[in-house]
């Protein structure tokens, strides 16, 4: 399950690398790129659509001590992903995908917070290959 979860996170953060390249263009349209970052953005919102199930999951298969220190944490990373993926589908419904539209989108409050999450996530799924034992054991 921490396969699953880490590619979702690999999907997530490529695409926000992708995002700050293209709002680094200053682009008035997508101008024959509107394929790549609407390719990124879709890849992106399926990776956040049940992202903290896939976590919830994950702790439960993985056997993590003390999986109830990660319920509170895993309803932040529920709200942090459903506000992304707003965010991410409104950017979507646009005819044209302008850099300024992405440099809005990197700027989002929600996006940011859910990346953090993310880099949270994925040092415990790092940790807890490496070592090959629960990723809390406090």
């Amino acid at each position: 399950m921490f396969k699953e979860l880490a590619a979702r996170c690999d999907v997530i953060e490529e695409c926000y690398e992708y995002m700050l390249a293209f709002a680094g263009q200053g682009l008035p349209g997508e101008a024959g790129k509107g394929a790549v970052i609407r390719d990124f953005l879709g890849r992106a919102a399926a990776a956040l659509s049940g992202l903290s199930d896939v976590c919830a999951d994950a702790v439960k298969q993985e056997g993590l001590e003390h999986p109830e220190r990660y319920q509170a944490f895993l309803a932040v990373l529920a709200r942090d992903a459903q506000d992304s993926l707003a965010a991410v589908e409104i950017v979507l419904a646009q005819s044209i995908i302008s850099s300024q539209l992405i440099d809005n989108l990197n700027a989002s409050i929600h996006l940011r917070a859910l990346l953090t999450d993310l880099f949270l996530i994925d040092e415990i799924v790092k940790t807890h290959q490496i070592t090959g034992e629960p990723a809390s054991t406090a």
